[in-house]
C-alpha cells in the first residue's frame, strides 16, 4: 500500500448505500449544539404544542433553520429517548425543504406519545405545528 492513500476506495457516503454520494443526515452546521442556544429558544417563549411534540422557535443573528431536539427523562429510558430524538430529526429532515421564508432555528421537544405514534401521524403533527409557527403554509383540516 502506498503512503497517504486510503486503504478503502469506497467513500463513506457510498458505504451508507447512497449511489449519488449525497448524505441524508443533518450536518453539524444544521443542528443546534450549545445549551445557550436551547435556552434562548425557551426564553423567547415562541412555542406551539402538538400531540407528540412541542415546537420552539429561536430568533438570533446566527439562526438559519437549524434543528435542536430534546427528549427528557419523562419520555422514557435512554433507548426510548434516543429513538424519540431520531424520529424527530428524521421528520424534520424530510420536511426541511418545505419550510420557506423563515430563518429561525427550531427546537423540537418530544412527548411520550411520540414513541408509539404511527410515522404518518408524527409527520402530520410536525407539519401542523410548522404551519402554526409560520414555517410552512398552513394545512387545511
Amino acid at each position: 500500500m502506498q503512503p497517504g492513500r486510503d486503504p478503502d476506495p469506497v467513500s463513506p457516503a457510498l458505504a451508507m448505500g447512497r449511489p449519488d454520494g449525497s448524505r441524508e443526515t443533518l450536518r453539524r452546521r444544521q443542528r443546534l449544539l450549545h445549551t445557550a442556544e436551547f435556552q434562548q429558544a425557551y426564553d423567547q417563549n415562541r412555542r406551539w404544542h402538538g400531540r407528540h411534540m412541542v415546537l420552539f422557535l429561536r430568533s438570533a443573528p446566527d439562526a438559519s433553520l437549524r434543528l435542536g431536539v430534546v427528549a427528557s427523562k419523562r419520555v422514557g429510558n435512554a433507548v426510548e429517548r434516543a429513538r424519540a430524538k431520531r424520529r424527530l430529526r428524521e421528520a424534520f429532515r424530510r420536511q426541511r425543504s418545505t419550510f420557506t421564508g423563515v430563518t429561525d432555528d427550531v427546537v423540537l421537544v418530544a412527548r411520550r406519545s411520540l414513541l408509539k405514534a404511527p410515522w404518518a401521524e408524527v409527520v402530520a403533527d410536525l407539519i401542523q405545528l410548522a404551519g402554526k409557527a409560520g414555517l410552512h403554509p398552513p394545512t387545511v383540516p
